[in-house]
């Protein structure tokens, strides 16, 4: 062990010890710890092996940066893979545990890569898959699998919670350092300030927000910022809207490149000075600063770093590091660097080439790098704004910001890399790491100059610099002046790769937000649902609801259940619950003109008290969905939908007024959830309603023909809608009351048609009676049919403008040749359609070039006794009478069928106005 806790300073409460357990060891830290500091001050170096080459790696960064020390947190389903360890705050009972190793950290038996990296340098997998390639099914591709991948998935349902939120400002502050807390000390206005880390919040005034564990980790349009939260209970994602907003994010300091550079105790100088001052942990008793510019010089002085030499690649070093050395009694090597690093788990000892040439070994236990820093300015790209270098302090500045931003402090170069030589590693023996969770060295940047991958982008991808979770925070700049020296380039020449969203790793769970299982779809259950449980229901899910499919007897099936609801609703009465279907309240003195430009037909002229069926298209001319819409005062309708489409055609509304008509004064809202509505249809149905519905509204055939509408009340009192209106093709009534009235609703129809042998009957039946009628439903009207194809051309209004009008009228629209809809009879009236087969001419060969349309819904007849289906036919209307062959490859169908009218029952209407 090295590594040991100081024994003063830091911000971590050593009154509140935590214990929490590492591979399965217990340790003890304190309260303020993450887990990185924790481990570090118990002596732990070693935190995990490498991607490619299972090299031992310890702590490199001690924030976001990071890139080696990624653990699991937790077990179980609350196993959560690749966490830095310098991100977690350590709490009490925590299990964490190494990962990426096989058996044990210390004896990763994979580490034998590193033996053969030369078979795994840069694009090997482009080179060695590519032949022979019988082998990549059997040896490859498992081989891949089996090692691919950072940490483990639980593999088990994600207990954690996710929220997802909005927050709006006028500032949004990005970073809470010293310049964050400034800036967020002079704005005005409401200001939120995100901030990394999860120190207690600094004083602010009142009108700041101050949200730890915080990480900004995208910018969108229009001043929009995705920010992630990680709480105790699980992680919120926050849209943020901000007027303007201010990058604070500071720096990140860059490795230095030298043979072994990745060992456990080789660490960045600014890390080991964070965890010094602010966790009051050491990594090591003999240390050496490795350096060419002055900002990492503050370490020299810290508290409890004891340092050994510092080497300095500079000739002459500095003024600033020879004083503070002097007065640490540390020599100083000047134009001299670190070749290589020596040790097996940790590093032990630096080889020094000095400036005479000479080689020095020096024992350690770790050494601090520092290569200069670049500024954390990942969010001023994420709108393509481009970095630009500059030479004075050997690395990139912001560019052009994205609207609305500003960049202060390092993140925007202030006081970085002053009297700064770049050093670029041209001096480094052995393995010299650039991209440490990606295993990419230097030879890896020379070998993809000399395959020609010289554009950033294709070095990017043909070694994965900087494709790693960390995302080449502290490789890009080395990697970058790498190519610059091969070949022969300025690096501003050379350019950086594009930073893209997120800054950070981003759990998919927090995309989704709580919006997983039933959250995600939850079940919605209609107001009769407990009533038709009872009544012994099967249900099924259609849209977002859970509906009654059909109501089996003793000894029925689905089939005979639903032919016998069927041929009693034909025969007597049944009832069906189509609250389902979507339901619009539309008010405002210019409803009905709102109404005549989202339909086809008219309905300035509908009068009080009548419903009218309609027809609505998209702007493109193809039919959106149709449904009725009743009248029920001057300036009040009521719009139906179908299920499927309920929150399309109300979407669809909201763009009409808000964005095409804005001038109308009209307001709709659904009412879908609010109307429990039943439909009561059968030739016993006025009979049976008449029961339930109070004196004196009469509901007989003169008094409330078909396509009346109107408000009353029933069954003493209740307020309720009718309308009589007909899916089934009988006479038939729709019943609305308020939701929770539904099952009672339900229960009194059943006991008021009981004389007539009523019946429930669900979608299964439903499904029946509204084929046998030819009516369109959701697979005729699937987006890519019209009203000419579905035999509705009638319904487009000649007289007035509504929306797709122009365009339904194009020639392909109103081609006679299109698809449209037809009926069918097998010939043989055994055979049964299916819906989905393929209509072919008589004898002709079944291939595409033959297709003559398909079937769009198939059943058995309750009333004819045999198949029926309705179909999308080329030229359909003109080819009743045919017989065409119904070919259906993937069930072994084949036979012949007539075409016969859509309308296979009581064509002439007689029954629904009876």
């Amino acid at each position: 062990m090295t590594g040991f806790r100081l024994p003063a300073g830091g911000v971590i409460n050593r009154d509140a010890p935590l214990s929490f357990t590492f591979d399965g060891k217990p340790y003890q830290g304190f309260q303020g710890d993450t887990l990185a500091s924790a481990l570090l001050a118990s002596g732990v170096t070693l935190f995990g092996r490498s991607f490619k080459y299972h090299r031992p790696r310890g702590l490199l960064a001690a924030g976001s940066e990071e890139p080696n020390a990624l653990t699991e947190i937790g077990t179980g389903a609350n196993r959560d893979p690749n966490s830095r360890a310098t991100m977690v705050a350590l709490t009490d009972g925590l299990v964490a545990a190494s990962q990426n190793r096989f058996p044990t950290l210390k004896s990763d038996l994979l580490s034998i890569n590193s033996r053969l990296a030369p078979l795994f340098a840069a694009g090997f997998y482009y080179k060695t898959f590519m032949w022979p390639a019988a082998a990549w099914e059997k040896i490859y591709e498992p081989m891949i699998r089996r090692a691919a991948g950072l940490g483990r998935n639980a593999e088990l349902p994600d207990p954690a919670h996710y929220e997802k939120t909005t927050a709006f400002c006028d500032v949004l502050i990005i970073g809470a350092g010293t310049a964050g807390i400034a800036a967020a000390q002079a704005a005005e206005g409401r200001v939120i300030i995100c901030d990394e880390g999860f120190a207690p919040p600094p004083a602010l005034p009142d009108h700041v927000l101050y949200m730890p564990s915080t990480t900004v980790f995208g910018v969108y349009d229009g001043g929009t910022y995705g920010a992630l939260t990680l709480t105790k209970r699980g992680q919120t994602l926050t849209r943020i809207i901000a007027k303007r907003s201010i990058l604070a994010t500071g720096a990140i300091e860059r490795p230095l490149l030298f043979g072994n550079n990745d060992l456990p105790g080789v660490m960045l100088a600014g890390a080991v000075e964070k965890y010094a001052t602010h966790y009051a942990a050491a990594p090591g008793k003999n240390g050496i600063l490795f350096l060419y510019n002055d900002n990492a010089a503050s370490l020299i002085t810290t508290p409890g770093i004891a340092l050994a030499a510092i080497i300095d690649v500079r000739p002459k070093s500095s003024a600033t590091v020879h004083e503070l050395a002097a007065s640490a009694g540390v020599p100083v090597f000047a134009g001299s660097v670190i070749t290589e690093a020596e040790g097996t788990l940790a590093v032990k000892a630096a080889k020094i080439l000095r400036a005479d040439g000479s080689i020095t070994t020096l024992a350690c236990d770790f050494i601090a790098m520092s290569g200069g820093w670049n500024p954390a300015l990942h969010l001023t790209t994420h709108l393509d704004g481009k970095p630009v270098w500059d030479d004075a302090r050997a690395t990139f500045l912001p560019g052009t910001l994205p609207p609305g931003m500003a960049v202060v402090g390092a993140a925007a170069g202030a006081g970085l890399n002053e009297n700064i030589q770049p050093y670029w590693g041209e001096k480094a023996t052995g393995k010299a790491f650039v991209d440490f969770q990606n295993d990419v060295t230097a030879r890896d940047v020379k070998l993809s100059k000399q395959e020609g991958f010289v554009a950033v982008e294709h070095l990017k991808r043909y070694t994965t610099l900087g494709m790693a979770t960390d995302q080449g925070k502290t490789a890009n700049i080395n990697g970058m002046a790498l190519m610059a020296a091969e070949t022969g380039k300025s690096i501003a020449a050379t350019g950086t790769t594009k930073f893209r969203p997120p800054y950070t790793p981003v759990a998919i769970g927090a995309l989704a937000g709580p919006h997983k299982g039933k959250h995600f779809k939850p079940t919605r259950y209609t107001p009769t649902h407990d009533w038709a449980a009872a009544q012994g229901a099967v249900f099924i899910e259609t849209g977002l609801w859970l509906r009654a499919q059909y109501f089996p007897r003793a000894g029925e099936d689905w089939f005979a259940a639903t032919m016998r609801e069927a041929k009693t609703v034909r025969a007597a009465v049944g009832i069906c619950d189509v609250t389902t279907l979507g339901k619009i309240d539309i008010q405002g003195p210019d409803a009905a003109r709102f109404l005549e430009l989202v339909y086809t037909n008219s309905w300035q002229n509908l009068a009080v008290g009548r419903v009218r069926y309609g027809l609505m298209l998209r702007e493109d001319g193809f039919v959106m969905d149709d449904g009725t819409c009743a009248r029920l005062g001057d300036t009040h309708f009521v719009m139906t939908t179908t299920t499927a489409n309920a929150g399309k055609v109300f979407q669809h509304l909201e763009f009409c007024h808000q964005v095409l008509f804005p001038e109308l004064d009209v307001s709709f809202i659904s009412v879908t959830d609010q109307w429990a509505q039943i439909a009561v249809a059968g030739p016993h149905s006025r009979a049976t309603l008449a029961k339930l519905v109070d004196a004196p509204f009469d509901i007989g055939n003169t008094a409330f023909p078909y396509m009346a509408a109107a408000s009353l009340t029933i069954c003493g009192g209740t307020r309720a809608r009718l309308f009589r209106i007909s899916f089934s093709g009988e006479l038939a009534y729709e019943v609305a009351v308020p939701a929770a009235y539904g099952g009672a609703l339900a229960a009194a129809l059943m006991e008021a048609g009981s004389e007539f042998g009523i019946a429930p009957y669900g979608t299964e039946a439903l499904g029946v009676l509204r084929v046998e009628k030819g009516h369109p439903a959701g697979p005729e009207l699937n987006g890519q049919t019209t009203a000419h194809d579905i035999g509705l051309a009638k319904l487009l209004s000649k007289k007035k403008y509504f929306i797709g009008r122009a365009l339904a009228a194009r020639p392909a629209l109103t081609d006679p040749a299109r698809p449209s809809l037809v009926g069918l009879k097998p010939v043989n009236q055994t055979d049964i359609l299916k819906a989905g087969s393929h209509l072919l001419t008589q004898g002709a060969e079944p291939i595409a070039a033959n297709d003559q349309g398909w079937i769009t819904s198939a059943l058995r007849s309750c009333t004819l006794g045999h198949s029926i289906a309705l179909a999308m036919l080329t030229g359909g209307p003109a080819r009743l009478g045919e017989i065409i062959r119904v070919y259906d490859p993937v069930r072994n169908g084949d036979m012949l069928a007539e075409v016969v009218a859509p309308v296979f029952y009581d064509p002439q209407g007689a029954r629904l106005h009876a």
